[in-house]
C-alpha cells in the first residue's frame, strides 16, 4: 500500500465514521436496543482510531518507504473491514453469523500494531 492511497482511504474512512457515528447518536436511539447501540458505538471507535493510525501510516510513508508500513497499514485496513464492518453487519441485519468474523478484524488490528512496532523501530532518520 502506498502513501496516497493510505491517505485515500484514510480520509473516506474519517468522513464515514463522523457520518456512522452522528448516525448512531442521532437515528439510531430510538431504533435499537441499548446492547446493540453499544455494539454499534464500538464499531465507530474502533473504526475512528484505526483510521487515525492508517493516516499516520501514510503520512510515514510518504517521508520513508517502508514495506512493513505498508503492510501495517493494509491490515488496519482489513481489520476495519472485518472487525467494524462486522459489527455494522450484525446490529443492522441481526445475523448472528457476523459475530465470528470480529475477532479477525481484532487480529488484524493487533498484528498491524505490531507491524508498525517493528517497522517503526528500524527506520533511519532522514537527516535535516
Amino acid at each position: 500500500m502506498n502513501s496516497r492511497l493510505c491517505l485515500l482511504i484514510a480520509s473516506i474512512s474519517g468522513a464515514l465514521t463522523v457520518g456512522l457515528g452522528a448516525f448512531g447518536a442521532h437515528g439510531l436511539k430510538a431504533f435499537l436496543s441499548p446492547y446493540l447501540l453499544d455494539v454499534y458505538e464500538t464499531a465507530v471507535q474502533y473504526q475512528m482510531w484505526h483510521t487515525l493510525a492508517l493516516f499516520g501510516c501514510g503520512i510515514l510513508l510518504r517521508n520513508s518507504f517502508s514495506k512493513g508500513v505498508s503492510y501495517a497499514a493494509l491490515l488496519f485496513t482489513i481489520g476495519m473491514l472485518f472487525f467494524s464492518g462486522s459489527l455494522y453487519a450484525l446490529v443492522f441485519t441481526g445475523i448472528k453469523w457476523f459475530g465470528p468474523i470480529t475477532p479477525l478484524g481484532g487480529f488484524c488490528f493487533i498484528i498491524g500494531w505490531l507491524t508498525l512496532a517493528v517497522s517503526t523501530y528500524r527506520l533511519t532518520e532522514v537527516s535535516k
